[in-house]
């Protein structure tokens, strides 16, 4: 049996994957869930303690966006089978101008409360069909809105310094990935048209491809 853990993006819960089909008899999923960080612990300290729930050895690690950088980071503690990173960067040269601009400048330290409650006057505001759809699925599949998690997991984030990668990490990425622009990113399996969500999304792409990815 090959073990599969699964790390969500930045806020999400692990039911972004509930689409997600590998074959029962080869594969076990894995979902973990974000925990709320220490005060000033570092990104290596929380991959360490998020290495806790991997029970098993030499474990499949798939990581979306802001979860793709922490799967990196866990990678260099443990053996693994494979490391896998969707919607997401390899190093600090993969994110995007206005990420680095809000480095520069220290947005990260007022933007996330900000969102959160964009969020929900999305949610009660909402008049339209479609925004009152994409208000829900905020809802449903980004839950995690504390404060102190969310100024953390964004200054991880734009504050992430690595400039080289294991040289056997598989990155897969959509074309039309508005958070982290297909032209910043290098050496990638590309999911043409495919957006920042979708391991929602394409879901179906995910499940077909995976095993093959993963191997034996």
């Amino acid at each position: 049996m090959i073990h599969v853990y699964l790390m969500p993006g930045m806020a999400a819960n692990p039911s972004i994957f509930d689409h997600l089909k590998l074959p029962a008899e080869l594969y076990t999923l894995h979902p973990l869930t974000w925990k709320i960080p220490d005060p000033g612990e570092s990104l290596a300290s929380y991959a360490k303690k998020m290495l806790l729930e991997v029970k098993h050895e030499n474990p499949v690690l798939i990581g979306v966006s802001f979860g793709g950088v922490l799967v990196q980071e866990m990678a260099k503690y443990v053996r693994y089978k494979k490391l896998i990173i969707i919607s997401s960067v390899k190093t600090k040269a993969e994110l995007p101008r206005r990420m680095r601009f809000s480095k520069a400048l220290g947005l990260y330290r007022i933007a996330p409360v900000g969102l959160v409650r964009h969020v929900n006057l999305l949610s009660e505001y909402a008049v339209t069909d479609t925004l009152k759809h994409k208000a829900e699925l905020y809802q449903k599949y980004l839950s995690i809105t504390d404060p102190v998690y969310l100024h953390w997991a964004l200054e991880q984030m734009l504050c992430w310094e690595q400039s080289t990668y294991a040289e056997d990490l598989i990155h897969i990425h959509g074309t039309a990935d508005p958070v982290f622009p297909f032209k910043y990113i290098k050496n990638c399996i590309p999911v043409k048209g495919g957006t920042h969500a979708m391991i929602i999304s394409r879901c179906k792409w995910f499940s077909k491809h995976l095993p093959k990815l993963i191997g034996d």
